[in-house]
């Protein structure tokens, strides 16, 4: 059972989550044990040359992750993660697909493939969640 009444209890639950928000991400679906979340890409995305800096990408991610985890059980919270990034982008919009691998007692496992509006495989995430 989500631990979200609807999609838009859930984007009133993260507006605090400033960092995400100023970085332009938007909680686009939310389903149990899954949600896609998308960021624009912008000037303020980019690194020294050019390309979408790793820790925008990693944010993006990282906060997929924290929609569905905490949708199938809130509060959980971040205990490892790993990114493997594949592939710069020539895009205009990144999105990250959460989908739960792993619902136990206390520990989750989500992957979160991120990908860009061309189709590009850009990153690949897995989070490991504690439920508090």
């Amino acid at each position: 059972m989500s631990a979200f009444a609807s999609i838009e209890a859930a984007r009133e639950y993260f507006k605090n989550d400033l960092f995400a928000m100023n970085a332009g991400i938007t909680l686009d679906e939310l389903w149990e044990g899954g949600c896609v979340c998308s960021m624009p890409i912008g000037d303020m995305h980019k690194n020294a040359a050019g390309g979408v800096m790793g820790g925008a990408i990693f944010t993006l991610a990282d906060f997929a992750f924290a929609a569905a985890s905490n949708n199938m059980h809130r509060t959980t919270v971040a205990q490892q993660v790993s990114v493997n990034f594949l592939s710069g982008t020539r895009g205009s919009r990144l999105f990250a697909r959460a989908q739960c691998k792993k619902d136990g007692k206390t520990t989750c496992v989500y992957n979160i493939d991120v990908t860009d509006d061309l189709g590009k495989d850009i990153a690949q995430f897995i989070g490991t969640g504690y439920k508090l």
